[in-house]
């Protein structure tokens, strides 16, 4: 048995051995790996059947190189195999699942999980994803941002997260609970001091089967459009690209926002323009996790210094939804969510149910 295992093991390495001299030996010699190579590879480094010289050398020579699509989509393919599963019940409307950088946010003041609860409050299903802090940033994460709103969602069972889904449309895949054996390659970000392919992954990954609307945060205009191909081999048929704030899913109020609605592979760009809506402010700044924490719980009575990116966020995915038949109209509806007080009787609804599925 032991022969066996060593055997196994030895198989993986000398595989990834493959993998590596294919992407790493050189400007004008290296290769892109197939999908299935890629895939592979992405397994062996998550069971850690690759040595750490092996997945460092990888990591650092994709880094140099980029992912092509197809590397992506092999990628996406060995996270749906050993991610966690997250499905929507019969009759439920189609989820936004949202794709942001798992090591989170230092520079702006966060509005998705605000934006998350005016969305659940109009039957809209909301799924997120994230870890605890990680490198290289070590931002502000989804986990820490509803603690500061005193919902706490750490240590939820896969099978307590699919039953609020079910009753309340809302969900957070939450990576070291959820997804253990990608939190194997977290050190690697540290002692490399820079973001690895998987990086790139997390923004196109959803734990969600099914369908569903993917929101996509991107940076540099190649990652988008990589993005797009990656998706469109996955079968991803329904996707929203956005330049949002660090890389994320929240749409700036203080310049433009680029966005792209991707349906069976064709690409509509849309840039949305905040000042002919009504938004005149700035993004505002993180400052410390009090601050925000005073400045949200104001946003959700519509007023403070967030609240107007709230409204233009949560109304810009109403109407991105279908819920509202215009921007302005979907930026109406969320004021009135927020004056109406349901965005916070939501919460109230969220911690409820959290506390009675955790005593069971």
């Amino acid at each position: 048995m032991v022969q066996l295992l060593s055997e196994k093991i030895l198989s993986g390495r000398e595989r990834f051995k493959q993998h590596l001299r294919k992407i790493g030996s050189g400007e004008h010699t290296s290769k892109g790996l197939s999908r299935q190579e890629a895939a592979d590879a992405l397994e062996l480094m998550l069971r850690e059947q690759a040595t750490p010289a092996q997945i460092g050398a990888f990591l650092i020579a994709h880094r140099i190189r980029r992912p092509e699509p197809q590397e992506l989509t092999g990628m996406l393919d060995t996270y749906k195999a050993l991610g966690p599963v997250l499905r929507s019940p019969e009759h439920q409307r189609m989820p936004i699942c949202f794709g942001m950088p798992f090591d989170g946010r230092t520079r702006t003041s966060p509005i998705y999980p605000l934006t998350s609860l005016v969305l659940v409050a109009c039957g809209q299903p909301v799924v997120l994803q994230g870890g605890d802090r990680m490198p290289i940033k070590y931002g502000i994460t989804a986990l820490d941002l509803f603690r500061l709103l005193d919902l706490n969602l750490d240590g939820l069972p896969l099978s307590t997260v699919q039953d609020g889904f079910n009753n309340h449309g809302f969900a957070l895949i939450h990576q070291p609970d959820h997804f253990r054996i990608a939190e194997s390659l977290i050190d690697y970000r540290e002692q490399l001091g820079k973001r690895p392919p998987v990086a790139s992954l997390e923004l196109l990954w959803t734990a969600h089967q099914g369908a569903h609307l993917l929101v996509s945060g991107f940076v540099h205009p190649p990652t988008e459009s990589r993005a797009w191909e990656a998706l469109r081999l996955a079968g991803e048929t329904n996707l929203l690209t956005v330049k949002g704030l660090e890389g994320g899913t929240d749409l700036p109020i203080g310049r433009a926002c680029i966005t792209a609605r991707v349906r069976n592979g064709v690409a509509e760009r849309m840039i949305l323009h905040p000042r002919d809506h009504g938004c005149h402010n700035a993004d505002v700044e993180w400052s410390t996790e009090s601050t925000w924490q005073s400045q949200a719980f104001d946003a959700l009575r519509n007023r403070g210094p967030l609240s107007e990116a709230l409204r233009w966020n949560a109304g810009a995915y109403l109407w991105i939804a279908g819920l509202s038949d215009s921007l302005d109209s979907g930026i109406d509806k969320a004021a009135a969510v927020l004056e109406e007080g349901r965005a916070l009787d939501q919460l109230d609804q969220l911690r409820c149910l959290q506390s009675a599925l955790c005593m069971r």
